[in-house]
């Protein structure tokens, strides 16, 4: 059922009915206790009074010498009775069997008599020489009850429609906040991503709250990516600029060794964009917003390990030497792919950036409890502390940094740190030398080593 309208008034016209239903029944039985104790009340009146007749009928049979039975009274047509003394039975009405109506001594009782439910009464005189027994059919009690039934019913039936009318209004007029405020997102362009009015009912306020916590979040990617494409687009302008420029060159070349030496400048700048291209696309491959549920135990150290196999070729190209300092496993809850970039990233600025016959070294280690400290230092020319802190911004690089880099490196660093609510921070390395950059990441406690061995190996990426 997809109508919110439709299934509120089904619901509340269900409640209705089996409330009124209820009412119904509660007062039926109500009233059906009321019918008993009058009827009950109607049959011992008729029982004081069959009680007096029947004993001037016995005396004047007694006097005119008569054992026949007396003849019907008006109250043989709803009753039968029976009247008995220390001998047996003395006067019963031409309904009544020969038998006792109930075997109770006194008082009320039920029985069935002839296949038929009737109500008996059975009480003595005051002198304690006659009992009687009156018994009345329980069949004029039912329809009695059934008809007040029936009548309380059938304006209970009338009323039902006309409340399910009155809901079908009242719930499409309390409903229609949540029409007026469909038409206000339905009329909203791509671009008009401004908050909605928050004057609506409480009910509909997280809805709305909702609503503008996803238009700020779509604003926001929005203009991230157009700054990104921006920013892309004048990054690559340049060494696209200085490979045609290089192609013309060698094309013009009339010697060999200028056409040598321009298409190595071809094949550096190839190099570079190459690079840049990459970090690009891992750049838009982290900035969508990542599901905390891909998260699982990571050993940290393991995982530097294998990023340092993969870069061990690039370091021995350039005669740097790579290390990894011995420590615990230290598991930290993080998507292990996005782990691995951070890292190779961390060794790729490190070694492009180190001069030959550098070091790069990698620690992993328990800063404090509940905190994994990660540590990726070098022996480069490192950063001043001014501009530490926009090397994490996209695209910038040191003004007269000579490097090969993209400027983009440190700031996937920092935005795979962020998605792990992890800290990047940037400090001079051991002695003073380089850069050494340390991420810090939160561990629960319930993965603090040695306790927690599980781990997910990165994939090779």
């Amino acid at each position: 059922m997809q109508s919110l309208r439709l299934r509120l008034v089904l619901l509340l016209s269900m409640a209705t009915g089996i409330t009124l239903s209820a009412a119904v029944y509660f007062t039926h039985a109500a009233a059906r206790q009321e019918l008993d104790a009058l009827f009950d009340a109607q049959l011992a009146e008729s029982a004081h009074v069959l009680l007096g007749m029947a004993r001037r009928e016995i005396a004047e049979r007694v006097e005119h010498g008569n054992d026949e039975m007396p003849v019907a009274h008006e109250y043989e047509q709803t009753l039968m009775y029976q009247i008995w003394d220390s001998h047996g039975l003395v006067v019963r009405s031409k309904t009544a069997p020969s038998t006792a109506l109930a075997e109770s001594l006194t008082g009320y009782s039920q029985t069935k008599i002839r296949g038929k439910a009737w109500r008996v009464l059975t009480r003595w005189d005051n002198e304690h020489e006659f009992m009687i027994q009156v018994a009345e059919p329980l069949a004029s009690r039912e329809s009695l009850a059934h008809l007040i039934a029936l009548k309380m019913l059938i304006p209970t039936l009338t009323i039902i429609p006309l409340l399910t009318l009155q809901i079908w209004f009242s719930v499409g007029t309390g409903l229609r906040p949540l029409r007026q405020l469909r038409r206000e997102v339905v009329q909203r362009s791509a671009q008009r991503l401004q908050p909605l009015a928050m004057h609506v009912p409480t009910e509909v306020m997280p809805l709305v709250s909702a609503l503008n916590d996803l238009f700020a979040r779509l604003k926001q990617s929005i203009e991230a990516e157009k700054r990104f494409t921006a920013d892309a687009a004048h990054e690559l302008r340049t060494p696209l600029a200085a490979l045609k420029t290089q192609a013309q060159v060698a094309l013009r070349a009339t010697d060999t060794i200028g056409r040598q030496s321009a298409l190595q400048f071809v094949l550096q700048g190839v190099e570079r964009a190459t690079h840049l291209i990459e970090q690009l696309l891992t750049l838009a491959r982290v900035d969508p917003e990542e599901d905390s549920a891909l998260h699982q135990p990571v050993l940290l150290r393991h995982l530097a390990g294998e990023t340092l196999g993969q870069l061990e070729p690039l370091a021995h190209q350039r005669q740097i030497e790579l290390s990894l300092a011995e420590g615990p496993d230290c598991p930290v809850i993080g998507h292990a792919g996005h782990l691995s970039i951070l890292l190779r990233n961390l060794l790729d600025n490190a070694i492009r950036y180190t001069p030959q016959g550098g070091q790069v070294f990698v620690q992993v280690s328990l800063s404090q409890p509940e905190m994994t400290q990660l540590d990726v230092c070098d022996t480069g020319p490192g950063i001043p502390q001014a501009e530490r802190a926009r090397v994490l911004e996209r695209f910038y690089r040191i003004p007269g940094n000579q490097g090969e880099g993209s400027g983009l490196g440190l700031s996937i660093v920092q935005r795979i740190a962020q998605r792990h609510h992890a800290q990047v921070l940037l400090h001079p390395g051991p002695e003073g030398v380089g850069l050494c950059v340390s991420v810090l990441f939160k561990t629960p406690p319930s993965l603090s080593p040695p306790k927690t061995r599980s781990v997910v190996n990165a994939p090779s990426d």
